[in-house]
């Protein structure tokens, strides 16, 4: 059984004291920032430094006690939910009236708070057949696709396809294949987990992630750089892997993972590349929409440097430029399996281990020992993909993908993910749907 923050099954008389007795590093903090929000005293200006990540304090000009005296003007708040998985946290908060609202926590890789966000509760209708999960999923302006399958042995069946052949833009799942060529790499001996890579300005990327703040000239060992990639979905520790695999390494990872038309990924863009050709100068966007393989690569060539593009530029979707990785749930289910496959053959278990850090939601382990996760956002587009093994080693695949013109369509991904966490306690995939 899996409960999701806006779930009917998510709503614990416990939920407070299992809060209060999570002792790791996620529920000391998620603790804090609730006791923000349920205690009347403002939080001192250190304990807001010993808790948060610098650059998450300098969003905030006015200071961060202003947004809090914003939230707490919504309380008192009761502790409905929580939801601890891995590296986040999500915690129900039941308000006058019964409103209900969903404070969200990420931890960055040195334990402190990077994300801290109070918004409404997102709630996802429940899901016993696969009309449910059309009807949920079928939303004015926005395009999806949904593919579910269940491997047993070399055989596949398709429990639920919904436009699985159509190439959609998917975000930062195009982070699967550079695992694989990584993966390779090392199953060759070309590349050690315990080598290095060096952040440098070249190879600095945008968030998601925190690599992009270490100092020029740190060295980070490639086990971590690819721990953050997958688990984190770094952007800063992709560029860094590509950089240290080259781009033609990646291309051919895409072939072996079975991509049904590669060329939508020639040439496998960097996510700098996207962030600088997507949000930079309109006449370099026109270039790259007009221009052929070779005429894309040359233009790479052109950009390569230090970023010019800020976070604060992102706004109007590109990925009908071309501008994103496009790969159909298919693409996604194939390489999903192969890199299966490669952490079962990996014999060090460095690959099994980042594969499966971040499950993307909580998750019952005895029901599912092994779950491999990716999610992909870009403006205007939002993915998530799972695939899960039983204790038998069954697999099953689940791919939900969205792509709109606005991004407002899709929002922040909470739906979708949801939706992805409903298919997976509903029971369908197992044929025991309630």
């Amino acid at each position: 059984m899996i409960d999701l923050p806006g779930s009917d099954a998510s709503v614990h008389p416990d939920a407070q004291a299992s809060l209060d007795a999570d002792g790791t590093p996620l529920g000391r903090r998620t603790r804090w920032a609730v006791e923000l929000l349920t205690t009347r005293e403002a939080p001192r200006e250190e304990d807001l430094s010993r808790n948060f990540v610098p650059v998450f304090l300098a969003r905030h000009p006015r200071g961060f006690g202003a947004v809090l005296e914003q939230w707490r003007g919504l309380g008192p708040f009761t502790v409905t939910d929580y939801q601890p998985v891995a590296h986040k946290s999500w915690v129900t908060l039941t308000g006058p009236a019964g409103v209900r609202s969903t404070l969200s926590l990420t931890l960055d890789s040195s334990g402190l708070i990077r994300v801290l966000h109070l918004g409404p509760e997102t709630v996802t209708p429940p899901v016993h057949a696969w009309e449910d999960l059309e009807r949920a999923l079928e939303q004015p302006g926005v395009t999806w696709s949904a593919l579910v399958t269940r491997t047993d042995g070399a055989a596949t069946e398709t429990l639920y396809a919904k436009d699985a052949d159509r190439p959609m833009p998917n975000g930062s799942s195009y982070k699967l294949y550079l695992m694989r060529a990584l993966a390779e790499a090392v199953a060759a001996g070309a590349v050690g987990w315990d080598d290095e890579v060096t952040v440098r300005p070249a190879l600095r990327s945008l968030p998601t992630g925190d690599m992009q703040e270490l100092p020029d000239g740190t060295r980070v060992s490639v086990r971590e750089t690819a721990y953050k990639m997958i688990a984190m979905s770094d952007n800063t520790a992709a560029d860094l892997i590509q950089d240290l695999l080259g781009r033609e390494a990646v291309e051919r990872a895409v072939v072996a993972g079975g991509h049904s038309d590669p060329s939508l990924l020639r040439p496998f863009l960097t996510s700098h590349e996207v962030f600088e050709i997507g949000w930079g100068a309109p006449g370099i966007r026109a270039e790259w929409e007009a221009a052929d393989e070779a005429g894309r690569r040359s233009l790479l060539e052109r950009i390569a440097g230090p970023m010019t593009v800020r976070g604060s530029d992102l706004g109007p979707t590109v990925h009908r430029l071309g501008l994103d990785w496009h790969m159909s749930a298919w693409d996604v289910a194939r390489v999903l399996g192969a890199l299966a496959d490669d952490g079962t053959a990996d014999t060090s278990g460095a690959v099994d281990a980042i594969l499966t850090a971040y499950p993307g939601i909580p998750v019952d382990v005895a029901r599912w020992p092994r779950v491999v996760f990716k999610g992909g956002s870009c403006p205007g587009v939002m993915m998530f993909c799972w695939l899960l093994e039983d204790p038998d080693g069954v697999r099953y695949t689940l791919v939900l993908q969205q792509c709109a013109d606005d991004q407002k369509l899709i929002g922040d991904g909470q739906f979708l993910r949801g939706t992805g966490g409903r298919v997976i306690e509903s029971g369908l995939l197992s044929g025991t749907s309630r």
